[in-house]
């Protein structure tokens, strides 16, 4: 009895597995089925019903765009894009009308360049962006100019040439109502040779276009200075100094593929006679944001060498001071030979603002010669009450009334220690 019990209990159990089994077979031979079924979907014409809504049957259309897809592989619009406007799809072309802003194709070539004039086709110049800045060298002349000079400069290495052009003068002040201009070059420190211009008749803007050339070594060629000098002839046939250029070439870059063009304002030569001991030029500037003493050494003239060659070599050592007790100096490079160096070199101090009425500068002129010691060729002091007067005076405090701008002066040199 038992036995049969066993039995029927294990009969039962044994049909519901099997049951359960069939089902789940069932069911992943349905969801297969139901696979199947939409890919077959997929790949079966869609039928719409709004097809005024989605297609429109339109012969022509303004703008066409071209499909890249298959011409095998249909496709069905997502049911997200159902509530747009669609244009005649045939011929495999898809457009969408202008009320779509985002999907708009462009009619003709994008465009390159976009600006307030307007948009430029792909190929074309937009000339806004090729406008070279504009030029004021002829129109913003400071106040009390005398006159601005063009020039330009090249050097062959080769044949150790110097080319130099002389372009054109404008806004000269000349002493009379009318004006023939001309010009003298120099390259110094030779003064006693010189290349002059034509002379250019009843004109106070002149325009030269001359070349000139000097001789000059590649090793001399920084320790020169050019010159130019521009004459008024008057109805007399004499010949006044309207202005000068100063144009040292020790801190320009001078190759045969490097054609310099340059302008500078004509300055008024120092009519007075150079005193005993000669006279320096220089330019005292000071900053009072940064506390910093500014000079720029110009030239000399006039300078009395203990003996004339070329073997002789001036500088100029200037030196900051502070109730006399030597803070820094610094020095100019060397010119070989000439009573009329041009140096053009700037110099920087720390200087506060506090110490100005202590403090001054000591500008000296050097004269060296090989194996021989240094010699003083003049020296002069600028600075506060505490120690100058005069002219030295006046130029220190021109420099304090006027922060961060240039102040240019002659000195004459003394001799003393």
């Amino acid at each position: 009895m038992p036995e049969q019990a066993v039995a029927v209990a294990g009969g039962i159990i044994g049909g519901i597995f099997l049951f359960v089994l069939i089902g789940i077979t069932a069911y992943l031979l349905w969801k297969k089925f139901c696979r199947l079924l939409s890919y077959e979907k997929l790949t079966s014409p869609v039928e719409t019903t709004n097809a005024n809504a989605i297609f429109q049957d339109q012969s022509t259309s303004e703008f066409q765009l071209k499909s890249t897809r298959s011409r095998g592989v249909p496709f069905i619009i997502p049911p997200t894009l159902h509530g747009r406007d669609w244009t005649n799809l045939t011929n495999e072309e898809q457009v969408q009308e202008d009320s779509d802003p985002y999907m708009i194709p462009q009619s003709g070539p994008r465009s390159s360049f976009h600006s307030l004039a307007g948009a430029y086709v792909v190929g074309t110049i937009n000339p806004e962006l090729y406008k070279f800045p504009e030029d004021k060298s002829e129109t913003d002349f400071p106040e009390g100019n005398i006159g601005r000079l063009w020039f330009s400069i090249e050097y062959e290495q080769e044949s150790e040439r110097l080319l130099v052009s002389l372009i054109k003068v404008r806004k000269l002040q000349p002493p009379a109502d009318s004006c023939s201009p001309f010009v003298k070059i120099y390259l110094l420190p030779d003064e006693r040779s010189y290349l002059q211009s034509k002379t250019k008749r009843k004109t106070l803007n002149p325009q030269f276009d001359e070349n000139f050339v000097f001789q000059v070594s590649s090793k001399m060629l920084l320790q020169r200075t050019l010159k130019f000098l521009v004459y008024h002839v008057d109805k007399q046939k004499k010949h006044h100094l309207l202005g000068q250029v100063i144009f040292p070439l020790k801190n320009e870059t001078l190759t045969d593929d490097n054609k310099l063009v340059i302008w500078r304002d004509l300055e008024k030569e120092n009519l007075e006679p150079p005193s005993d001991y000669g006279d320096i030029q220089f330019s005292l500037s000071y900053n009072d944001y940064l506390g910093r003493l500014t000079v720029v050494v110009l030239r000399a003239r006039g300078l009395k060498l203990q003996e004339e060659s070329h073997a002789v070599s001036v500088y100029v050592k200037v030196s900051l001071m502070n109730h006399n007790k030597l803070i820094k100096s610094k020095k100019t490079a060397a010119v070989l030979g000439s009573p009329n160096p041009v140096y053009n070199e700037t110099f920087s101090f720390k200087a506060d603002q506090t110490e100005l009425d202590t403090a001054s500068l000591s500008l000296s002129v050097l004269q060296s010669i090989k194996g021989e010691q240094t010699h003083l060729l003049g020296r002069v002091v600028v600075g506060p009450f505490m120690y100058t007067r005069g002219k030295e005076l006046e130029h220190w405090n021109e420099m304090i009334s006027k922060p961060k701008e240039l102040v240019k002066r002659w000195h004459a040199l003394c001799h003393s220690t």
